[in-house]
């Protein structure tokens, strides 16, 4: 990443949208691998190119303040975490409809944002909008809804819905085994 980034940055220029490409790339490298604080200023040049290139309302721009409340998230910072979520779901709501997989990664991740602060209600809401959504997306049986299923069935958990729980979990169980085999990490995981 940081050598496609040099190659990008001598080639481009340092505002060109494939070197906010590359940024964010290697700042969710570093997020990934436990260096936020690395990660944050890529992905905030990152905003900032893309914002210049192609306008404040840009699916690329929503893909990074995305980005950039999970790294928030992460680090504790939930209050703004939330406003970068929801600027990012208006922006990709406006531009490609409510009906798509771009929203329904942005309503997870607020449900999960929602979930963390208490507001278990309002989580339930946004994640059965997105689980409605890839079913929608994808069809019932995609590893999507069964990972949608899997946290919906943690927030129903948490709020004392234990059969409700359990029957997502064993829909979740039979689509992650149907989809990757019943070793794979995903099975464990919902196990």
């Amino acid at each position: 990443y940081n050598r496609a980034l040099e190659i990008h940055e001598a080639a481009f220029g340092p505002n060109h949208p494939s070197v906010a490409r590359d940024l964010n790339n290697l700042a969710q490298l570093l997020r990934a691998t436990g260096r936020p604080a690395e990660a944050e200023p890529l992905m905030r040049r990152a905003l900032a190119i893309d914002e210049l290139a192609f306008g404040p309302d840009h699916p690329s721009v929503a893909r990074v303040l995305n980005n950039l409340a999970e790294l928030l998230r992460a680090t504790g910072r939930l209050d703004k975490a939330e406003g970068n979520y929801v600027r990012a779901l208006e922006i990709f709501e406006a531009t490609y409809g409510p009906g798509h997989p771009d929203v329904a990664i942005c309503l997870s991740n607020l449900a999960g944002l929602c979930q963390a602060t208490n507001r278990l209600a309002e989580a339930e809401a946004l994640m059965r909008r997105a689980l409605d959504i890839d079913e929608s997306s994808f069809g019932p049986d995609h590893p999507a809804v069964a990972v949608g299923l899997d946290n919906l069935a943690g927030l129903l958990n948490a709020t004392g819905r234990v059969d409700e729980a359990e029957a997502n979990c064993l829909r979740a169980l039979e689509i992650f085994e149907a989809a990757y085999g019943p070793n794979h990490s995903e099975v464990a995981v919902c196990l």
